[in-house]
């Protein structure tokens, strides 16, 4: 039988921009499409397989008729089949005359897909994302959504449509040609030159090129471009090494063809994020804003050897996707065609690729001849030409990113050489940001999820680009989200001013081995506390998660081979925001060896939750370029990065910090021979031993916002 929803046409927006009309009829899904270069309506036709599109038509048109049985009028919803919606904003509007408010609904515990309804009826669905909102609309109700975010006047509009200009091969300085799309906007007057948004990927400039196509609606050029040896580019992929020189090549490119007014951005996310960022040290005067998401960082900062140590899974599956063609393979990426297992505990390190894929891997082959911190590595390592960087520079991130060493290393560069608008968004988000309001048994509020996410990147755009006195320049520089108090903050700086930087020492009586061992965290340096020692086995490695992510650590925390530091309870709520560091004093009887630092939570039913954590490989605590093996049982002192973090711990909870010395599925674990990691196949048994008196004072450093032990 047919209901209301089968008979609403609906509008479909993208970023603001309309895509056509959408009808759930009761047999199927029709779309009206809008042609793309002329923007003219298309007629009605069974939505394409193909069509490129972020929004899930599919589950919302199997889910009609759990949504007619609601009445939506409760604070909370749960459908049916399970999904729970929590009253949200409202909105307000006249429409046909009438005022009406229009109530949005939360949706919870999954990828957002958000309702919004009017006197019980639903009127439009909302899919936020980082690409740009996406909703269906009923005629005529579009004031009663959240698109209402694209109704500031000094936002660019989407009155163009978009000139595909076709595919070119841009030559770079060694000759090598790099496959480029150009698209501009299709209307301007003739002889109108027009600012351009960059994209250079490694993933096949055609996977997401709809979605970069909604800022030509709004008069920007947008130039998408395959990086060297991937898709259709010529060369080799030598990750990171080309970035900063192709970037600059191809900017020289675009200010000379006839359509452009020699202002370009550069957007980019996870390793398009490295490439934008990389491209910005090359210090191109005509490179005048930069937007990175979850931006990859420098190999011996979060990468290929992060923190010095050789990474395993995160870096395996991403160099074997790329290494069996030139187009990635994205079944390997996820770790479904090869064993993950398999691939980590393979051996030779150096010939893991031909034992996982059966053929070599250039990059990994390459990598593999640099087993120490050299000239190929400095020119890969963006933050050395820190003082290059003049460009504004919009940074976004979260809790949840696997990349956040990468979002730190660039946010120290740009802080260190006092880049004029620098500008960071900080929320309680995945490496695949603004998606959900709940994550691995985390809940935030349902502001956790925002509605203006590409509105943000696009007034970034909009000011530096085009000049548009927005006042995005003017707002505060930090905007992040401290989870626990689940709120979000602003701050002139990030780490946020208002914070005070305070050590929480280790101490016990020697025996912090383990959950119920006897160490303490404290806000006062303890005078006379025996080291704590553990016995390291390579062959017997953690395997602690190898995402960033609120993992409950209470399994691993019962072995012995590693030492738990705990906070009496908290008798107050204690929020911290920024940055973090550890200094540890430790000695092994190893050459070389790793440290393994993780912040943690305990909440009142005993959950160790982890918060933050970082790997260093011993030999390099002088510096990546000044390696020097351990003098065995020589006590040495470590300055430990972690990554960032804005947390409340909450009254009746503790704060915990630990210390062991590997974590499998980020890192190969350290022999502890001293030998090159990528050929040793020996393991070494060695003692660790953690210090913390009145000589050799191990601490943690927490920005505080307020509260105290």
């Amino acid at each position: 039988m047919s209901s209301y929803l089968n008979t609403t046409i609906f509008n479909y927006y993208c970023a603001g921009v309309y895509e056509g009309k959408i009808h759930f009829t009761e047999k199927n899904i029709m779309h009206a499409k809008v042609d793309r270069r002329q923007r003219t309506q298309m007629q009605e036709e069974k939505k394409a397989a193909n069509l490129k599109a972020i929004f899930p038509f599919q589950k919302v048109y199997e889910n009609i008729k759990h949504y007619l049985k609601e009445q939506w009028i409760e604070d909370e919803v749960v459908l049916e089949n399970g999904d729970l919606y929590k009253k949200h904003l409202t909105y307000q509007s006249a429409i046909g005359g009438q005022q009406l408010t229009s109530q949005v609904w939360a949706f919870r515990n999954d990828t957002a897909l958000d309702i919004v309804t009017v006197e019980g009826e639903i009127i439009a669905f909302v899919c936020p994302n980082r690409n740009g909102m996406e909703i269906i609309v009923k005629d005529g109700f579009e004031k009663l959504t959240p698109l209402v975010v694209y109704d500031d006047p000094l936002l660019s509009k989407p009155d163009y449509g978009i000139n595909d200009c076709g595919t070119y091969l841009i030559p770079m300085r060694d000759g090598i040609k790099l496959a480029t799309d150009v698209y501009l906007p299709e209307g301007i007057e003739k002889g109108q030159k027009v600012p351009t948004i960059l994209i250079r990927s490694c993933y096949d400039r055609n996977g997401k090129k709809e979605f970069l196509m909604r800022w030509v609606n709004k008069g920007y050029a947008v130039v998408n471009q395959d990086v060297r040896g991937r898709a259709d580019s010529e060369g080799e992929l030598v990750p990171f090494y080309h970035e900063r020189d192709d970037g600059s090549d191809t900017i020289d490119w675009i200010i000379n063809q006839d359509w452009s007014d020699r202002n370009v951005g550069m957007w980019g996310a996870s390793y398009l994020g490295y490439v934008a960022v990389s491209a910005a040290t090359s210090g191109h005067p005509n490179l005048k804003a930069v937007v990175d998401e979850v931006n990859v960082g420098s190999p011996f900062i979060d990468t290929v050897r992060r923190g010095g140590t050789v990474c395993s899974w995160p870096l395996l599956s991403w160099t074997l996707a790329q290494s069996v063609g030139t187009r990635t393979d994205f079944e390997i990426f996820a770790g479904q065609t090869v064993s993950v297992e398999e691939a980590v505990d393979a051996r030779p390190i150096k010939e893991i690729p031909q034992k996982i894929i059966g053929k070599n891997s250039g990059p990994w082959d390459i990598w593999s001849e640099h087993p120490e911190y050299d000239e190929f590595w400095e020119n890969c390592t963006f933050s050395k030409r820190g003082d290059q960087v003049k460009v504004p520079m919009f940074v976004i991130s979260g809790w949840y990113d696997g990349d956040s060493p990468g979002v730190s290393e660039t946010w120290r560069m740009l802080t260190e050489h006092n880049v004029a608008n620098r500008k960071i968004w900080l929320g309680p988000w995945e490496h695949n940001p603004n998606r959900a309001r709940d994550y691995q048994g985390a809940s935030f509020s349902n502001d956790a999820v925002v509605y203006d996410y590409d509105v943000m990147v696009l007034r970034w755009f909009d000011r530096f680009l085009k000049g548009i006195e927005n006042g995005i320049d003017h707002e505060p520089r930090a905007t992040y989200y401290v989870v626990g108090d689940n709120e979000w903050r602003t701050s002139n700086n990030w780490t946020p001013e208002e914070a005070t930087v305070t050590k929480f020492y280790l101490a016990s009586n020697g025996q912090a081995n383990s959950s119920n061992g006897d160490g303490v965290l404290r806000t006062s340096p303890p005078d006379a506390s025996p080291e704590d020692s553990f016995i390291y086995n390579p062959n017997h490695p953690f395997e602690f998660s190898g995402e960033r992510e609120p993992e409950i650590l209470n399994k691993f925390e019962i072995r012995n081979d590693i030492l738990v530091y705990t906070s009496e309870v908290l008798k107050e709520d204690v929020a911290i925001a920024g940055e973090l560091s550890a200094e540890i004093y430790a000695s092994s009887t190893g050459l070389d060896t790793d440290w393994v630092v993780t912040l943690g939570e305990v909440d009142e039913t005993g959950n160790s939750i982890r918060l933050s954590d970082y790997i260093v490989r011993a030999k390099y605590r002088n510096g990546y370029d000044a390696p020097e093996l351990l003098t065995p049982g020589k006590i040495e002192k470590y300055t430990i990065f972690l990554q960032n973090i804005a947390h409340t711990f909450k009254k009746g909870r503790r704060i915990r910090f630990s210390i062991t010395s590997s974590n499998k599925f980020v890192a190969f674990p350290n022999t502890n021979t001293g030998k090159n990691p990528y050929e040793d196949s020996e393991t070494m048994i060695v003692k660790q031993s953690i210090f913390h008196n009145e000589q050799y004072q191990s601490y943690i450093n927490l920005p505080v916002l307020h509260g105290l032990l």
